[in-house]
């Protein structure tokens, strides 16, 4: 079994909405467009690829088919998780995503339940999380009218802001927002609104009225913040959600902790400073930008260093 760090290449996508702020994690991004960097991902839209080291050059669904150890053996036949950083520059669409029964008979495709973490955003900046509407028929009524301005809440974030969206949430990323998602592995999406916006051709772009009355939970629930925080050692160590799809946690560091072994992978995002993993006489250093998979059965190791981290593990 591997005892090292796998280190993923990125996957770049543009985006109308997109810019050139993903170059603050030191990437050389492919266009002024750039919305998305696809950081772990399995799925038929974009895979990641191992930088180094025995796997070098293999895909993550690769590592998901061909060596199932990494992954503590857990059965499935996709890697579960996509984990993305995205520059919204401009608003990005309201849409709303299925759930796994809606998306697998409809579009052979997993649900999406995600969250979301605020790296960074301009001041104002605002995301859109659930409606207004308190029936399934109003809700429908105000979609078809574009009463977008009632329909559709607005909370203000700041950066350090979690949220969890879960299948069937109308929610949308504000203009002026960096932020870090983590999701099941899909790429169905469902437009519910995108301003009048045009794409490079000029056409308007497509919406998904119907799927997405179909999918939509009325009445909206509220944003859960149920974060718990903890010491160890140098470390804090913030948990925003433990659910059946995935866990997150953020790990702030300055100096030294020591880590226990897991019996589970941990995918980890650096989001801030620079890093050093060591274990017995191995050390593997890492920085603002880097992605990174501890295989399960690592071992116990040490951290260093300065650094903020996004771990997410199922």
């Amino acid at each position: 079994m591997s005892k090292q760090p796998l280190f993923f290449e990125p996957i770049f996508k543009d985006r109308i909405w997109g810019g050139q702020r993903l170059t603050s994690f030191g990437y050389d991004i492919p266009s002024s467009r750039t919305g998305e960097c696809w950081a772990f991902a399995a799925h038929r839209n974009g895979e990641s690829i191992v930088k180094s080291g025995e796997f070098k050059g293999l895909t993550l669904g690769q590592l998901w088919k061909d060596h199932p150890h990494l992954f503590g053996n857990l059965k499935g036949d996709r890697f579960p998780l996509l984990t993305k950083i995205l520059d919204a520059t401009q608003n990005l669409s309201v849409q709303v995503h299925p759930d796994d029964n809606y998306a697998l008979d409809n579009e052979g495709d997993l649900g999406k339940n995600e969250c979301w973490y605020i790296i960074d955003c301009d001041e104002g900046a605002e995301i859109i999380y659930g409606h207004t509407a308190q029936t399934k028929e109003e809700f429908q009524r105000m979609v078809v009218e574009g009463k977008w301005d009632t329909l559709l809440r607005k909370i203000p974030v700041r950066p350090g802001d979690f949220f969890f969206v879960p299948s069937g949430t109308i929610h949308a990323i504000g203009a002026g927002i960096i932020i870090l998602e983590t999701q099941q592995n899909s790429d169905t999406t469902y437009r519910v609104y995108d301003y009048d916006r045009r794409d490079h051709n000029g056409n308007l772009r497509e919406l998904h009225p119907s799927q997405s009355i179909a999918v939509t939970k009325v009445p909206s629930e509220e944003p859960k913040k149920t974060h718990f925080h903890k010491r160890d050692g140098d470390m804090i160590i913030t948990t925003f959600v433990e659910c059946d799809y995935f866990n997150m946690h953020k790990w702030e560091l300055q100096g030294t902790v020591n880590i226990t072994e897991k019996d589970f992978f941990l995918l980890v995002s650096v989001i801030s400073g620079a890093g050093l993993i060591k274990q017995n006489d191995e050390s593997y250093r890492f920085k603002k930008g880097d992605h990174f998979m501890l295989p399960s059965g690592y071992g116990d190791f040490e951290i260093y260093g300065k650094v903020e981290l996004i771990v997410t593990h199922l």
